[in-house]
Parts: C-alpha cells; sequence; structure tokens
C-alpha cells in the first residue's frame, strides 16, 4: 500500500474484548458466528428499474461494519471481518446499554464534522495508541447508520426473511433504541427518482453512491445480491511527479497535481492504469522532465505506518505534462483511491489544470438525505 493509497480497514486489532473468545462461542451468543460477511454489490451504470421490486438506499462514505449485541456484550466488525471495537469505543459504550439486549445489524459507521460526514475522521481513529483513540471518540465521537437487521432483539436470525420486512423490524427497532444510542437509520426509497437525486449529490461528501435491493430477497451473506452505481466524473491534472514499480525501474503511477487561487501546484492523487505496452517509452520520456520540486503546495507524503520509504519514494517532475482521469470521490480537496487515466491532454495548458474543477457538493451535507427517514 502506499501513501496516496486509503486505508479504510485496520490491519491489526488488539482488544480485551476479543480475547479469549472462540468464533464458535461467540457465534452462539450473538446468533450469528462474528465471521459472518456482509451481503455484498455488484457495479452497474445506472440504477436498475427493471426485474424488481427494487429499494433503494444511499451509500454512504464511512466503514462498513457489522454490529453484534447481546446483552451488554458488543462486538463490532469490518468488511474485513476484522475486530472494529477496539478504534470506536464510544460506540460500543452506547450500544451496550441500550435496549433491547439482542440484535445484529448491518450498516455503515460515520462521524460528523462542522455538519457533515468527514471520512478522514474515521480514517484517524485507525490508531495503534488507545489514548489518542479514545481522546478522539471523545472529541468526534461516531455514529452507525443503520440499513438492515439481521438478528432480532427475539434473538431470531431474519437472514431468511426478505427486506420489506427485515427493514420494518429495523424501524421499529431503531426507534426503540433513542438517539443515546448513537443509531441513525438509514433512509431508503423505492421511487428511483428519488434514488437519481441522491446519485446527484455522491461523491463529493457524505454519499458515495446508490445501492440496489430487492424487496423480496433475503440477506445473502458474502454474495454479491446488491447493485451499486456510483457517480463517474473526470478532471485534467498536471503530472507532477511519478513513481517507479517496486520490481523494476519503469513508471508504476504518475503523482497528479491541480494549482489552487495561490498559483500552488498541489499534489490531489495518482494513477496507476497505465498499460504495460506503454511503460518503458513513458518511462523514458518522464525521466528526462525530472526537476524538483513538482509540487510546489502539498506534495506526496513520506513513509507511514502504511507504506515504506522505497513506496513513498517519488521522482518530481517539470509541469509540463496534462491527463485527463476518471474519479467518483473527493475528500477534503483530493482524490479518493486511485483514479483511471483516460486520456493525454497535449492541447491543455498545464496552469488551466485547478481546483475550480472540483465543483461545490449540491448538498452541503448528509442532513437532508438523512431527513428522509425522519432521524
Amino acid at each position: 500500500m502506499t501513501a496516496d493509497d486509503t486505508e479504510t480497514e485496520p490491519r491489526k486489532a488488539r482488544g480485551p474484548s476479543n480475547r479469549g473468545r472462540s468464533r464458535k462461542d461467540d457465534g452462539g451468543a450473538f446468533g450469528l458466528p462474528l465471521d459472518t460477511p456482509p451481503m455484498e454489490a455488484v457495479i452497474a451504470d445506472a440504477i436498475p428499474v427493471a426485474g424488481g421490486p427494487w429499494q433503494y438506499e444511499p451509500k454512504w462514505d464511512g466503514f462498513r461494519c457489522l454490529c453484534f449485541k447481546q446483552g451488554d456484550r458488543v462486538e463490532m466488525r469490518a468488511k474485513s471481518g476484522k475486530p472494529l471495537g477496539r478504534y470506536f469505543p464510544e460506540m460500543i459504550a452506547a450500544l451496550a446499554q441500550a435496549t433491547p439486549r439482542q440484535f445484529v445489524l448491518d450498516g455503515e459507521l460515520a462521524i460528523e464534522i462542522d455538519g457533515r460526514f468527514s471520512f478522514d475522521a474515521l480514517q484517524m481513529r485507525l490508531h495503534p495508541a488507545e489514548s489518542r483513540v479514545r481522546k478522539l471518540a471523545a472529541e468526534t465521537p461516531a455514529s452507525l447508520i443503520a440499513f438492515d437487521l439481521l438478528v432480532g432483539p427475539d434473538g431470531a436470525s431474519l437472514m431468511e426473511e426478505p427486506l420489506r420486512l427485515r427493514r420494518a423490524a429495523l424501524e421499529t427497532l431503531v426507534a426503540s433504541l433513542g438517539a443515546s444510542a448513537r443509531l441513525l437509520l438509514s433512509p431508503m426509497t423505492c421511487d428511483a427518482k428519488d434514488a437519481e437525486n441522491w446519485l446527484a449529490q455522491a461523491g463529493q461528501g457524505a454519499l458515495d453512491g446508490i445501492v440496489a435491493k430487492r424487496l423480496d430477497d433475503p440477506y445473502r451473506a458474502g454474495e454479491r445480491a446488491m447493485i451499486k452505481v456510483k457517480p463517474h466524473r473526470t478532471a485534467d491534472c498536471v503530472v507532477g511527479g511519478f513513481r517507479y514499480l517496486s520490481t523494476r525501474r519503469e513508471v508504476g503511477s504518475l503523482l497528479l497535481g491541480l494549482y489552487d487561487d495561490a498559483g500552488r501546484l498541489n499534489h490531489v492523487g495518482f494513477t496507476a492504469t497505465i498499460p504495460n505496452v506503454e511503460r518503458a517509452e513513458l518511462t523514458r520520456r518522464l525521466e528526462a522532465l525530472r526537476a524538483p520540486p513538482g509540487f510546489t503546495g502539498d506534495a506526496p507524503g513520506g513513509p507511514s505506518r502504511w507504506s515504506t520509504a522505497r513506496s513513498a519514494a517519488w521522482e518530481p517532475l517539470r509541469p509540463e505534462l496534462v491527463v485527463e482521469v476518471s474519479f467518483n470521490q473527493i475528500t477534503a480537496g483530493r482524490l479518493r483511491h486511485g483514479t483511471t487515466l483516460v486520456r493525454w491532454r497535449p492541447d491543455k495548458a498545464p496552469r488551466q489544470c485547478t481546483t475550480a474543477q472540483f465543483v461545490p457538493p449540491r448538498a452541503a451535507s448528509h442532513r437532508g438525505v438523512l431527513a428522509v427517514s425522519g432521524r
């Protein structure tokens, strides 16, 4: 993983609540095994209408989480199956005190900062120091946006029940918990026009896209039984540097930059979708342009706990080349995840590549979307 990649789940979790318990014991206690995989989705280019009936939901830009509760015991598992409770002690405490005493929820962890959900705030929780995590938990507490119920308060599994019944049970559960549980009900609609409106707001804030689920389907753990649709936009970026492949001295990724209002070239992301047949020629072309500083504002990060000195090393370039890339998410002025190289833009002047391309989000916060659910 490079310094430009996004870490969305912890690599290692250590917490006293996970010690000395077998998976078999936990599965019996919670009504489902802790290694139950969440239902996943296939990617589509458009919101489905045929083949339903469909329920549409916002796809939140947070940490996917299965939440298991039995009495005062609470376990939270990431999509990878790794424990999350250590990083969100305030959620563990709130749910442990809540009634009813048993349930298994599927949802998304989110943290609100200045009226908006912040993915950066979630990433800051993935810290090895417990004191740091608890400080952040007190300053910026998380919430769980619930969108499915796998085990009900009576301990009965709902996974074989159709979505329409699970949704009704979820709404009843969330209403009974109250705000102290830090649980929010994710909105839903059966109107594709509403879903299109949500999709138009996605990509620059709390929403990451739209998820479509069949109302008559059971919960298919581990299967790609949902459909997700994400927005796709493009930006023209300056190539301010590059990284070599880890295995040989050929270009592995291009480091992308945009000019701000002060005329500084800031690093905003990367693209690694370079055809192998073009690597050798492109490497020679880039090496001929090597010259510091590359970026005159924010520069690519150095080594971190997610990267090594080798993977973080990069070569600065004179800001002469422009590429068009496609992307689907902006966070804090940066292109989240890797982007896709669309084409080179020799017709575009580097100074024309500015942050003005990032149109301000239509939805200032997540609250307008959540208001649909009444929570």
